[in-house]
Formats: structure tokens, C-alpha cells, sequence
């Protein structure tokens, strides 16, 4: 029985260990070589807007770096969520819809993905 009680006691809080990170918030990163920083930047606008268009709540920014040795001039694309289970609801939402598979294969052509990263926030 006290073994039990013990089992019980462990998964409740692996339970709430796991909770706690689907409500943390979500970011992103995606790290890109383009050799049209304008084009970029101008289909990345279409992508936001069309992310809201669909009902998304991802917030979308771009970074280029500057000071970073053969990395200078790498943009990195952050698109943050409020938590992990919206995170999922978008991509749901993204990947079964045509007109952003079309925007997603056109962006392709502008740019070579070098990482992409998912990060949950941590509090402490």
C-alpha cells in the first residue's frame, strides 16, 4: 500500500513537471542564410499576416547578426507562442492549409535553413 501511495505521489508530480511546461511559453528559432535580405524580409510580412489570416496567434521577429564572425549577416527568425499546446494548434492549423504550403514552398526559394530550433521559457 505504501508503495502505492508513493507511485501515486511521483506521478502527480512528474504530472504537474509536465503541466507547467505546456503553459510555458514557446519560441522558435530558426536560423537562415538569404541572399535577398529584402525579398526575405517582404515574404516573411506575408507569412505574418497570413499566419493571423488563419487564426494564429504567433508572434513573428527577425534578427540579423551582425557582429558574429562567418555568421555576420545569418538572420534569425523567432516566432513566439503563448504556450505549447497553441504552438500546436498552429502548426495544425498551417500545415493543413494549402495557401500556406504554397507561401512555405516560395519562401523556400529565398532561403537556406541552417537550424530550427523549438525552446519552452523557464521561470525561475
Amino acid at each position: 500500500m505504501k508503495s502505492k501511495v508513493i507511485a501515486f505521489a511521483a506521478l502527480l508530480l512528474v504530472s504537474s513537471i509536465f503541466a507547467l511546461d505546456a503553459r510555458a511559453t514557446v519560441l522558435r528559432v530558426v536560423t537562415v542564410q538569404s541572399d535577398n535580405a529584402d525579398a526575405y524580409l517582404q515574404e516573411l510580412g506575408r507569412g505574418q499576416t497570413l499566419i493571423k489570416k488563419l487564426g494564429g496567434a504567433a508572434v513573428l521577429r527577425v534578427w540579423r547578426a551582425r557582429f558574429a564572425g562567418s555568421n555576420a549577416g545569418t538572420f534569425v527568425v523567432s516566432i513566439e507562442y503563448p504556450d505549447l499546446i497553441t504552438f500546436a494548434n498552429d502548426e495544425k492549423k498551417v500545415t493543413e492549409t494549402a495557401e500556406y504550403q504554397e507561401w512555405l514552398t516560395g519562401l523556400a526559394k529565398l532561403r537556406k535553413v541552417l537550424s530550427d530550433s523549438l525552446y519552452d521559457e523557464m521561470k525561475p
